[in-house]
């Protein structure tokens, strides 16, 4: 059966012409922020640099996923293939929830159509998708689908089911790290009690997923290969979780910890 690395790496011309069919949509998110950045600009008002920064390595890390060395190593390695999801379904969606984009269409747009948008996000179906317990199972769910069934097996196999396969790893993931640590306005804030539980919760099951993954490998994965893929899922897993936590932290404090009553002063009589 003809893999997809050979589909999209096989140095023909309409395998390089796939490659761009894939880039593309990546191309486009960066050039339509970029510009909704320079509108921003032209009206008077800052963007901060570091927000517009964050999209675009987003977007490349999305994008390695698809397109490049990552992509095509992770159809014949294990640990590449691990190297993508990290890259993909965690690094990514944390670095484009931090740039805001929400908030920047809605600063650009005009009247109508940002309340248009902000109508879509408040939707039912918004709500419950960035419900934290939904969006978990989204994310740490598939993950369970992807590498305890035969779904792993299809997606070496087959472009499309690859494709499909790393659209949600991105989209579940921006789902789940929106839920948790939202930035943009968000239609569901749930409370911090509950973010919290979710992502220990979720990062005990990415641990035990890893631990699993470590001593049972998937089919036609040899055992050094799922070793040092497992691995790395779960170092590089609680890497970004790391810093999931101290985002959850600080905003959990920006909220809460400052309203916190002070003991009252006493005045010390002089004598």
């Amino acid at each position: 059966m003809i893999g997809v690395d050979e589909h999209l790496h096989g140095g023909s011309t309409s395998g390089a012409t796939v490659e761009w069919v894939f880039l593309v949509p990546f191309l486009l998110a960066a050039g339509v922020y970029l510009a909704a950045v320079a509108s921003d600009i032209r009206q008077g008002r800052t963007w901060p640099w570091y927000r517009s920064l964050m999209w675009v390595l987003g977007v490349m890390a999305a994008a390695a996923g698809f397109v490049g060395p990552l992509a095509t190593a992770a159809h014949d390695s294990f640990t590449a293939h691990m190297g993508a999801h990290l890259v993909v379904g965690m690094v990514a969606p944390l670095l484009l929830v931090l740039a805001a984009p929400v908030t920047l269409a809605l600063r650009v747009m005009d009247v109508k159509p940002a309340r248009v948008l902000s109508r879509v996000l408040h939707c039912p179906v918004g709500r419950v998708l960035t419900n934290p317990v939904v969006a978990a199972l989204l994310n740490v769910g598939g993950l369970c689908v992807l590498y305890r069934g035969p779904l792993y097996g299809l997606m070496q196999q087959g472009m499309l089911v690859h494709v499909l396969v790393m659209v949600h790893f991105l989209l579940a993931g921006y789902l789940y790290t929106v839920s948790l640590v939202p930035v943009d306005p968000s239609p569901h804030r749930t409370g911090f009690v509950l973010r919290a539980v979710v992502l220990v919760v979720s990062l005990a099951a990415h641990g035990v997923l890893a631990k699993l993954l470590y001593a049972y490998p998937p089919p036609d994965v040899t055992t050094a290969d799922a070793h040092t893929g497992a691995q790395l899922m779960f170092y590089g897993g609680d890497l970004v979780d790391f810093v999931l936590i101290w985002l959850l932290c600080a905003q959990w404090y920006r909220v809460t910890g400052r309203q916190l009553p002070t003991a009252p002063t006493t005045a010390v009589a002089q004598p």
